[in-house]
């Protein structure tokens, strides 16, 4: 099999966008990201399975991230999680970073339970780092014990929605305007990417203005 060294050639495994940086100096911690391709990968492969409405107006699918070298980057990275070795290789880099936080999926979700296993056991051997990940996937997570130190959000426009409890479980949606977002009762994550994990907000209510 290919090694992750040769497979990422330059490309960083953990990387920081504008969002994230904002995050980090705000709070006065180091929070990293971790991106894949958004939706279908530059082989056509589905890396978001559970997507619906949300691609047509997905974030990821727009901007910087569809410049060519972004594209490829992610796509390296997306090919480094199907390597056997990325658990250790991703605990290597993160131990060299310095991080006290991880977002995975500034773009992508979590494409397999094999996948989702990585990252359990990814955050299981660094219990000094928070993980979160907001995800479409809500049926992969459903039933199953996670590390302390791991949060996952579950996002609106999946096609598992009608299995969603707003009431009781951690969730993002899309507003149109923060008016429209405090005036539903959401925790304005907009701006500062931790306001939307358990470590800094109460609420499991989380809204995104969008962009």
């Amino acid at each position: 099999m290919e090694t992750i060294k040769n497979i990422l050639g330059t490309t960083k495994l953990f990387t920081q966008n504008s969002k994230i940086k904002k995050t980090s100096k705000k709070f006065g911690i180091k929070l990293v990201n971790f991106g894949i391709p958004a939706y279908k990968s530059i082989t056509g492969k589905v890396v978001c399975p559970f997507a619906d409405a949300c691609v047509k107006y997905c974030y990821a699918c727009n901007g910087a991230y569809v410049w060519s070298n972004v594209k490829a980057a992610f796509e390296k990275r997306y090919q480094a999680t199907k390597n056997e070795f990325f658990v250790f290789f991703a605990i290597a880099a993160l131990q060299r970073s310095k991080a006290n936080f991880v977002r995975i999926h500034d773009s992508g979700d979590f494409y397999s339970k094999a996948y989702r296993d990585k990252w359990i056991a990814i955050a299981n051997a660094l219990p000094h780092i928070n993980f979160y990940a907001y995800t479409k996937s809500h049926d992969m997570f459903r039933g199953i014990t996670l590390p302390d130190n791991m949060d996952i959000i579950y996002s609106e426009g999946s096609k598992l929605d009608h299995k969603l409890n707003r009431d009781t479980e951690r969730h993002a949606r899309i507003f149109d305007s923060v008016e429209e977002l405090q005036a539903a009762g959401y925790v304005d994550a907009s701006q500062y990417d931790l306001y939307a994990t358990k470590w800094f907000a109460d609420s499991h209510k989380i809204g995104l203005v969008f962009h």
